[in-house]
């Protein structure tokens, strides 16, 4: 059996502490590998490790950063289909999807290939006589990322290589249940050049965790999962004096209104929900079909869900996979299957299925709930799973309320042909990311990603501008130098005085 163990100091390392978890191919619920868990003194190497090398790399140039850089994005642009055949076979996720995720990390890599243009600082000249005042930003020092099973490829890629890019080194903690992914992006960047130390990857478990939020050589962590984890972990790692972005879990809304194009409408819904198999932070799980739209949407959401092709994602006809463990998939089920003694009606129910020749797959199909109401279970909770709600609202006023009114705020998005109501929605709207006839507004590389409310825990989102800012921090320098007339010393220089 395959066993995945650490990457320390530029090289694999086996793991000492004897305790490992299982990893399990989705499609046919095998024990295919298994992962070494790291135990805090584990941690502590990885973590020296980058902290001796941080003394070069930190003062190292940015030509020689970006150098490395510009070689491990084309060494991931040859090995894309190899990260993603790994991701289908310990996530499940079908194999275009998982190429998609590839494509979106390299996006960041790119950003951070440029990251000259985000470090450049300003200056503001002779605003006293003979002085000088200059804003740079400089790297942390050991900084530390902690990544979900849904984009075991993906959320790395959002973190370390602009943390490694500002002149920070890193430690990877990803997930446990899909760890392959994130160890070849190691292997990746020693290839590409990327001194050893300056990444790292830990596997492990709340041991792990518990290190990397404790630790005190390393000065901020990032993080990605579900509100009550992302909450602790701002909890804990900021009593220790860490810099925290926690980004949490999300119930994203899709407001549909009279005048929209409903074809369009149901097409995003079932793409953007049940894309993934429904695991993913941003994923639509609630329709909110304002006046009279309610019955003709989801008419055509059950038309389009009919014809989704389920199935082991390294079939190039899947169109969507299992869940990645069993216990997660009962766990999904468990929402449709109490939904109509809670008043939904079942539109569709896919806790029944199941793929011949994988019956030990973590398999569901496609389940739609309507008339949900916000205080039943499968509309409060994040399901994470192939499950979409119907809700219906008489007005716009009370759809945005219903919005408006979930604890969570990571993404949502309106379908309309009235330019007005778009723009009264994106002001009005509480979440971080807002879509306007898109189902999935995942902001581009040069933008930041990152919600609102219990969706994140820290102030700057994830990539873009705000990455930058979460792993530098300012410095201003005030300067004055004496003209040199002044300085005691024949230079040739007229007096002044």
């Amino acid at each position: 059996m395959k066993t995945v163990h650490h990457w320390i100091g530029g090289k694999a390392v086996e793991g000492t502490s004897g305790t490992f978890g299982p990893v399990t191919d989705p499609a046919t619920g095998e024990r295919t590998t298994r992962v070494a868990f790291a135990s805090a003194e584990e941690v502590d190497a990885a973590v020296a490790a980058a902290k001796e090398a941080y003394a070069t790399w930190g003062t190292s140039s940015l030509a020689a950063r970006t150098a490395v850089l510009f070689r491990y994005r084309a060494l991931l642009d040859a090995h894309r289909d190899e990260i993603a055949r790994l991701i289908t076979a310990e996530h499940g996720k079908v194999h275009s999807d998982a190429l998609g995720e590839v494509a979106r990390g390299l996006e960041i890599v790119e950003l951070a290939c440029g990251i000259t243009t985000q470090l450049k600082g300003e200056l503001s000249s002779q605003v006293s006589s003979g002085v000088d005042v200059a804003a740079i930003r400089q790297p942390l020092g050991v900084v530390a990322g902690i990544t979900p099973f849904n984009f075991p490829a993906m959320v790395p890629m959002w973190m370390f290589p602009l943390a490694i890019a500002c002149g920070n080194t890193f430690v990877l903690k990803p997930s446990e249940k899909d760890p392959s992914a994130a160890f070849l992006l190691a292997e990746l960047a020693a290839e590409a050049g990327l001194p050893a130390g300056v990444l790292n990857v830990v596997n492990g478990d709340k041991v792990a965790v518990d290190r990397i939020l404790e630790h005190p050589d390393i000065a901020a962590v990032s993080f990605v999962g579900s509100t009550p984890i992302a909450r602790h972990i701002h909890t804990v790692a900021t009593a220790n004096g860490k810099r925290v972005q926690a980004l949490g879990g999300a119930k994203n809304h899709m407001l549909v209104l009279p005048d929209a194009d409903l074809d369009a409408a149901a097409d995003a819904a079932v793409s953007a929900a049940y894309g993934s198999a429904g695991e993913r932070c941003m994923a639509i799980s609630a329709v909110v079909a304002v006046g009279a739209t309610g019955d003709a949407l989801v008419e055509k959401i059950v038309d389009r869900a009919g014809k989704i092709k389920i199935g082991p994602g390294d079939d190039p006809a899947s169109e969507m996979g299992p869940l990645i463990t069993k216990a997660h998939r009962d766990k999904v089920a468990s929402y449709v299957e109490g939904a109509a003694g809670q008043g939904a009606r079942v539109v569709l129910d896919g806790t029944g299925f199941t793929v011949e020749g994988y019956e030990n797959g973590h398999w569901i199909g496609l389940s739609l709930l309507d008339h949900v109401g916000t205080g039943m279970d499968a509309y409060r909770d994040e399901i994470f799973g192939p499950v979409l709600c119907v809700l219906r609202a008489d007005t716009y006023e009370e759809g945005l309320a219903i919005v408006n009114g979930s604890p969570w705020g990571n993404g949502t998005a309106i379908f309309t042909r009235d330019g007005g109501a778009a723009r009264r929605f994106q002001l009005e709207v509480h979440a971080g990311m807002v879509g306007v006839n898109v189902p999935i507004p995942v902001p581009v590389g040069y933008h930041s990603f990152g919600g609102w409310k219990d969706s994140l825990f820290g102030d700057l989102h994830i990539y873009g501008n705000d990455g930058v800012h979460f792993y530098t921090r300012g410095k201003v320098v005030t300067t004055r130098w004496p003209d040199p007339s002044e300085s005691g010393v024949d230079l040739g220089f007229p007096s002044h005085r």
